[in-house]
Order: C-alpha cells, then structure tokens, then sequence
C-alpha cells in the first residue's frame, strides 16, 4: 500500500498537478487560515485525483480487552490517532469553525469559497467592539461627558457583548484543543450511568461524523484523497461478547458509504466464528457465523498454504528473537568451540566439565539443531507449522529439550540423542499433540517394550479404540494438523522407536500430561 501511495504520486507530479501539502510549518498557518475563513468546494478536478494518503493506524483487541465496551476502544484509538497525525489545533479549530465540503455547482474549479456569513458577522463583531471601545474611552477622557454615567454603562455593555462572542469562540477552541475526543468519549464511558445513558450511541456518532467531515476538508487540502486503515489484530484472544462489539462498531463506522475507513480484519475464522455464534449477532442468521462473516467481510483474503522459503523466513525471524541464545554470535563462533573440543579430547584423562563447559556444550547443540530447521534441503523443515505462533513455541522450546538431555546425560552418563533428534521430537509434540500422546499411553499400558519396536506401529495397533473415542476426545483431536503427514513423520522420515521415546518423555515439556491421563482414564472405563 505504501508503494501504491508512492507510485500515484509520482505519477500526479508528472502530469503537472500541484505538489500535495502537509498541515505542518508554514501549512499548519495557511490551514488555520482556510478552516476560519474558508469553505472547501469538491470539484471534478479533485474527484479526478488518484493519489492518496493512507493513514495505518493499528488496533490490537487483546490489549483493550479489559474494557467493559472493546468497541469504544476502537473509536477512542481511531480519534486518537487521527488527531495524533494532523495535530490537534486544526482539529480543535475545526470544531469551531469548520464544514463539510460541498459539492461544486457544474464544472467550477474554485476549491475554496469566502465564508461571507462569518466574515460578516466577525467584522460585525469588530466594529461593535471598536464603537463599544471609543464610547468608552470619550466617557472617560473627554471633558465635560465625564459626569454622564449612562454613556459609560452603555459603551461598556456594548464592547462587553461583543468581546465576549468572541471569547467564547476562543474559549470552544481552548477546550476541544484541551479535552480530546478520546478524552469525551472515556468519560461517557467511564461514567456510573454508562449502561443507561440515553443517546450515547448517537454520541459517539456525532464524534465519528465530526473526525469524518475533517478528513474531507483536509482531502482538499492537502490535494489528495485519505483513506484511513485500521488494522485490527489479536481479535480470537478476546471474549465472544467483546468480538461482536467491535463488528457492530465496524458496521457502525462504515455505515456511511463515503467513510474513508478500510478495515483489515485479521482473524482465524475457526476461532471467530464460534465467538459469533455464542452471541446475539446471529438473530435471522440461522445461528451460523460464516454466512455473518460473508456479510461483513467485502473482501476475503485467505492465506494461502505457505511455502518453504517462507517458513524458513519464519523460523529466522522466531530464532532471531532469542537474544540469550545470540544467534549471529554463536553461528561465527561454532567452528572455535569445535575446534576447541577436539583439543581438550586429545588429552589423557579430561577432568569432569564446569559449568561452562557444560553451557558452550549446550549452545553449539541448540546451534545444531536450529540449523537443520533452517536447512531446506533437511526433510524436518517440511514439518514446520505455517502458524507463527506456534513455530516460535517450537524455537523456544528447543533450547529447553535440549539443555535437559543433556543435564540428564551427564546425571546417567549415557550418550544422548542427537540434536536433530530432539529438534523432530519437539516439532512432533507441538503439531500432533493428541496423537502423540495416545501412541504414548498405549506405549505406557503394553508395558515393557523392546527399545527399538516403532511407535508408529504402536500407533497402528490401537487407532481403532482411539477412533471409538473420538467423541470424547473431539476437542483434543482437532489440536492435530493434517493426520497423512503424521503417518509420513513416524513411518517415513523420523521412525522414533519405544526406547528413544522412554528417553524424550522425561524431557518433553512442549506436550500437556494431562491429555494422556485423560486417555488413560478412558481407556480404564471403555474396558471395564
């Protein structure tokens, strides 16, 4: 969008349209200027114009979901930053003094029209004020009139009615300058009588329409059109209730077809949809949140099934912030830690390993295990979660498994897995939790095992009875991903057996216990 913004006005300069101004310096004056005396005129050479401004202001639901209104949270960020980008004197004079654009009358060009009604009323309001003065100042200073006490009484009332108009005026600046439209609205929000308040919808409204009338002038203004996008986040971490208030308050805001408003909605409908349908909205609707969804939504956008340069561009940027792991520093310095190792083997009898060495030891593991999730040519970077949610948990978690293998090694004195190892067993807790913890419980019920029998055979023996629980563990189940690639991880690329399992089970920390003990129960009940 901002490359959109930047290629239309490059383009509007070369056809010779005058150069976009700003509301700040010297325009900042020449802006006061028109909001008091000017009206602005849309013309057909401004409907003309392609470039334009957007205004990115983004709106993170989690952080307002505290609110007893999330909605309110919308408009009270959407008034903020607008007043934030323009300044808050021209917004504040506006309020005064400002109106809407009118539409031209045939095919004028003359974008700003004289106020002959203010001009009039304000040099009104100057000579009542002069006369009210000089009848003053001759009561008083002119000999022989000192002693009528009328003429004083009157030319004071006269300049008193005068100056005070125009105070007030000042004074209606001074106070929207002052007290925000954030401000107004968190006070009606904040307010004991907030439920019962009569009219405070059309409260807000005015205070929308207000900020909607300013984005207009300022389109003439500065000599391009505005669009004002709101980016809406974090909007499946909030309450059912809280979700339908911020779509009635985006139903609210484009109920005016000419609002620059474009909404960016930014929601996994999995998630949405069952908060919608927990609520009022779906009166008339059948009770089904996607044909809610079709109808508020103007522009779906699915995103598509990410590919691999993408993952491993998600997988950098997860890896990159773990600051304590210091990934740029530890790739430059892993050869020096090997080569270092190789020198302190060749001795005769090593001495048992410090705390440092312990540490170094550790990270060149956690080095070796981010880079085979980098490595696109590594069959487990085809495993990596298009979520990136769920692949900075699989990051964070890595150094974790690993700093536990290797503390529990040192405690048995065995060899432990291979970091490529841990790294794919962490990958398979996070994306196939259910399964992983039935093959487990069936693992754990069979009793001792041979160490190299594969759970993926494990697995096999018992999907039946997990089918025939399905019902139970339904909200479980729908935490795995696609079951076919399940099948390829364990049969196929990562053939994990009985024994290597016993080893990571100590050290999973990635995969809730909770789920396999409540597979054990059930198991327990289906065979009594």
């Amino acid at each position: 969008m901002r490359e959109e913004m930047a290629q239309r006005e490059a383009a509007e300069l070369l056809r010779g349209h005058r150069k976009p101004r700003s509301p700040h310096g010297w325009g900042l004056l020449v802006a006061l200027w028109l909001l008091a005396f000017y009206e602005p005129v849309v013309t057909e050479g401004h409907l003309r114009r392609k470039n334009l401004e957007f205004i990115f202001i983004r709106f993170s639901a989690w952080e307002f979901a505290g609110c007893d209104k999330l909605w309110a949270g919308l408009v009270t960020t959407l008034c903020h930053r607008i007043r934030q980008h323009f300044g808050a004197l021209p917004l504040s004079v506006f309020h005064v003094l400002g109106s809407r654009p009118r539409f031209a009358s045939g095919f004028s060009q003359r974008e700003w029209v004289l106020k002959r009604g203010t001009c009039l009323r304000l040099w009104g309001l100057l000579l009542v004020l002069a006369a009210g003065v000089a009848i003053v100042l001759v009561a008083v200073l002119v000999p022989g009139i000192k002693e009528h006490h009328a003429l004083k009484v009157v030319g004071s009332a006269v300049a008193s009615l005068s100056g005070s108009s125009l105070v007030l005026g000042a004074l209606s600046i001074l106070k929207n300058f002052v007290v925000s439209e954030k401000k107004k609205i968190e006070r009606l929000t904040d307010s004991d009588r907030f439920a019962g308040q009569l009219g405070f919808m059309s409260k807000i409204r005015d205070e929308v329409e207000v900020l909607v009338d300013f984005l207009a002038f300022m389109e003439v203004f500065e000599r391009r059109r505005l669009r004002v996008v709101l980016e809406i986040t974090s909007l499946d971490l909030c309450y059912p209730e809280k979700v339908a208030g911020v779509f009635n308050a985006m139903a609210t805001l484009l109920s005016d077809a000419n609002a620059p408003f474009i909404f960016l909605l930014a929601v996994d409908p999995s998630v949405i949809v069952p908060c919608l349908e927990q609520t009022g909205c779906m009166k008339g609707l059948a009770d089904n949140g996607y044909l809610y969804l079709n109808r508020a939504v103007t522009l779906p956008f699915s995103i598509p099934e990410m590919g691999s340069r993408s993952r491993l561009r998600s997988v950098e940027a997860a890896i990159q912030t773990r600051e304590d792991l210091m990934y740029r520093i530890i790739a430059g310095n892993v050869a020096k830690t090997r080569c270092a190792r190789r020198r302190c083997a060749a001795s005769a009898s090593p001495a048992a390993p410090g705390w440092k060495e312990a540490d170094s030891e550790a990270v060149a593991w956690i080095h070796e295990a981010f880079r085979c999730l980098h490595d696109g040519s590594d069959v487990l970077s085809r495993y990596l979660p298009e979520n990136g949610a769920n692949v900075r948990r699989i990051v964070n978690t890595i150094p974790i498994t690993l700093r536990l293998l290797l503390h529990r090694r040192r405690a048995a004195l065995a060899a432990p897995p291979s970091p490529r190892a841990a790294a794919a067993w962490v990958v398979l807790a996070d994306r196939w939790p259910c399964r992983l913890s039935w093959t487990l419980q069936c693992l754990q019920d069979s009793g001792p095992a041979p160490g190299h029998r594969s759970l993926w055979n494990v697995f096999q023996e018992h999907v039946g009875e997990l089918s025939a629980l399905k019902q139970a563990l339904g909200k479980v189940l729908s935490l795995d991903d696609d079951p076919e690639l399940f099948r390829a991880f364990l049969a196929r690329d990562f053939p994990f057996g009985a024994g290597e399992a016993r080893e990571f089970l100590g050290v999973t920390v990635n995969l809730d216990h909770s789920i396999r003990q409540q597979m054990g129960l059930l198991r327990a009940l289906a065979r009594l």
